[in-house]
């Protein structure tokens, strides 16, 4: 019963991220890690940052789009 609701909550983790455009740290580190092994994983907040900025094409910090 716990490992189910554990699965429940992490689905629930995972879609409530995906609804607000967040990226999932964590299947980004699988990924890189079965996928590209020789490569140096980012930080936590690195992966954040460049995926804000992908997300709102920040220029020099600046949003420059409307919404």
């Amino acid at each position: 019963m716990l490992n189910r609701l554990r699965k429940i909550n992490s689905y629930r983790k995972q879609f409530l991220s995906l609804l607000v455009g967040v990226p999932s740290y964590e299947v980004y580190v699988q990924h890189m890690e079965s996928h590209h092994p020789e490569e140096t994983v980012k930080s936590r907040k690195e992966f954040f940052c460049e995926a804000q900025e992908a997300r709102y094409n920040a220029k020099g910090g600046k949003v420059s789009r409307c919404c």
